[in-house]
């Protein structure tokens, strides 16, 4: 076989890739005895190199060359990890198992994979210095929100997958693949911004977490911090939440359109945006006056990150509303779907949404869709409004209305105007 520089520089990558997993190897053991060590720089810097001569003994010799050296690092890996059980008692496998994929990731270097190769030992390397975050990380997790995280991967994963991609049932409007895939997204959503507020803490701010919490549910985060009203001295930084929860509703309407329906976002994105612009606006001005106050420990209403059962109710909700317009359209025409996206948003946004998205790619007209997912915005606003004059009494109203009345005027005049 001739040596070229393209044969060295795979070489080279092989050993290259060893030595920085044997760094992270290396400083990771730093305070352990040399002696004691079962691989350190040098011996992943070997193997990694060793993968790479393998490879190329294979090349020139067949595949029973290079399954002849990985069966001898095998039984090399199996006496060093006995030899490590009986002298210190560490029944770990971690630094085995990484010696293995360095010798894997020399021998893809020589398959003209460097990149990949490349790439993967950096992934190796960087998943074996997160030992200390990750357990913690472990540490921390509840039961509740593992299961949650495994459910979420089923329904998602292993359940989506087989369901039928086929209309059934009158007008043939329920798909159940297009339907779950929608449950997939609402709950997806969801518990992203769960992790998030997991992961950044409700103690670092009243306002970060009612933008978090309002990803999930901005009409139950309305709740939690109207009844913070109390508070007086937070009235400031309670309207500044308020007002950024409700504001996360509307790109969250527009992602959703434009995951189902992209063709109804440019006339959407003018209304919503030109609310959103406007609640955002408000929340920023209060925030801006609330000084140095403390926001306290608000809880968001996030106690579980997924279930199966709400996951259902929301597909039974989704397919009830997807026969309530199709049946409205049918039979009231124009002002029927209206009629269901008013009655729909006083509960739940998302799913008159994902409907009259999904029915604009059918029999229903764009623009009707695009005025029925704003009435439903609209609707949905107004309960919030009510709410925080029902719980956050007469000083929260006073300085959350107002902003919230001009931002839905001003989503108005921009639909009218676009329309």
């Amino acid at each position: 076989m001739p040596i070229t520089s393209e044969l060295l520089l795979n070489l080279a990558t092989a050993l290259a890739l060893g030595l920085l997993i044997g760094a992270e190897r290396g400083w990771s053991a730093r305070e352990i005895d040399d002696n004691r060590l079962v691989a350190g720089i040098r011996t992943f810097g070997l193997a990694g190199l060793l993968g790479g001569v393998a490879a190329l003994l294979g090349s020139h010799y067949g595949a029973p060359a290079w399954i002849a050296v990985l069966a001898v690092l095998g039984l090399l890996l199996v006496a060093g990890y006995i030899g490590d059980l009986v002298l210190t008692r560490d029944q770990g496998m971690t630094s085995e198992i990484a010696l293995l994929l360095t010798f894997l990731l020399g021998s893809l270097a020589l398959f003209d994979h460097r990149a990949l190769a490349a790439g993967g030992a950096v992934v190796v390397a960087l998943l074996l210095s997160l030992k200390q975050p990750l357990h913690a990380a472990l540490q921390r997790l509840s039961a509740d929100e593992l299961s949650g995280a495994l459910k979420l991967l089923f329904i998602s994963l292993v359940l989506l997958p087989v369901l039928p991609d086929r209309t059934y049932g009158p007008w043939a409007v329920f798909n159940p693949y297009v339907t779950w895939w929608m449950v997939v997204l609402i709950t997806g959503i969801g518990f992203a911004a769960y992790v998030a507020i997991r992961l950044v803490g409700t103690r670092r701010g009243l306002l970060l977490t009612a933008l978090l919490g309002g990803i999930v549910s901005s009409t139950a985060m309305t709740l939690t911090l109207a009844r913070l009203h109390v508070h007086r001295p937070l009235n400031t930084l309670l309207a500044a939440g308020l007002l950024a929860t409700s504001a996360l509703m509307f790109p969250r309407v527009l992602l959703e359109v434009g995951l189902v329906n992209a063709n109804l976002l440019p006339t959407l994105l003018w209304p919503l945006g030109s609310a959103m612009l406007v609640y955002a606006a408000g929340a920023l001005l209060y925030f801006r006056h609330t000084g140095r106050e403390v926001a306290g420990e608000a809880e968001p209403p996030l106690k579980n990150p997924f279930e199966i059962g709400p996951a259902l109710r929301f597909a039974a909700l989704l397919v009830a509303i997807l026969f309530l317009v199709e049946a409205a359209r049918r039979f009231l025409g124009e002002t029927g779907v209206y009629i269901v996206a008013l009655l729909a948003g006083l509960t739940d946004v998302d799913a008159i949404t994902l409907s009259l998205a999904r029915n604009a790619h059918q029999e229903l007209a764009g623009d009707v869709a695009v005025q029925g997912i704003f009435l439903a915005v609209l609707s949905n606003s107004l309960v919030k409004g009510g709410l925080i004059v029902l719980i956050g009494g007469r000083q929260l109203a006073l300085r959350t209305l107002p902003v919230m009345a001009g931002g839905l005027l001003a989503g108005v005049v921009a639909l009218v105007l676009v329309n």
